[in-house]
């Protein structure tokens, strides 16, 4: 993989890589005969984790500005915070382990694709282990703006990286269907 493809460096999957993306857009996903079951459900879960980002960022901002509560916020921090991560490590370990080694022989074209996003979920760890020490700042009774700005950093990785997944996986379980995968 070289540094382009990097998830701190990138803006997308290289061309070659989202070719089944061309078969199958987006705006398709949904009334394909393969979407319900394991692409509705593995959407969803991506759905969560954005929508978790988005809670925490909107309170250490709402921190930020004295417009909640410091320890609702800190409440909310743990359980938010506690459950992206948790979420995040497990459904990572699912993908490497099982989902990802299956779909790259399906379409042995796209394998480095899998190999770019395993390469994700490992700069991840590092981005989670800051993102957890930023949090537990906060938790000690920290200052919600330096959590605030890792978590944007975060939020916008996170995300890159999600949308690269979808782009990549989505097609294939789309054309090959999700059997052996669940």
């Amino acid at each position: 993989m070289t540094q382009d493809n990097a998830l701190r460096a990138r803006d997308r999957l290289p061309d070659a890589l989202r070719v089944l993306l061309e078969q199958f857009p987006r705006d398709m996903w949904e009334s394909h005969r393969n979407f319900a079951g394991l692409v509705e459900f593995w959407l969803d879960r991506h759905l969560m984790f954005r929508r978790l980002t988005e809670a925490l960022r909107e309170d250490a901002e709402a921190g930020q500005d004295r417009k909640i509560d410091p320890q609702a916020m800190r409440a909310r921090l743990s359980r938010y915070g506690g459950m992206l991560v948790g979420q995040l490590h497990g459904h990572h370990q699912i993908e490497d382990a099982h989902y990802f080694p299956v779909l790259a022989r399906r379409e042995a074209r796209l394998e480095t694709g899998f190999a770019i996003l395993d390469k994700d979920h490992h700069a991840m760890d590092g981005l989670l282990a800051r993102f957890t020490e930023s949090a537990n700042a906060v938790l000690q009774g920290g200052e919600p703006g330096p959590f605030r700005k890792e978590l944007l950093s975060f939020e916008r990785l996170l995300h890159r990286h999600l949308e690269d997944e979808e782009d990549l996986i989505v097609p294939v379980i789309l054309k090959h269907g999700a059997e052996g995968l669940h």
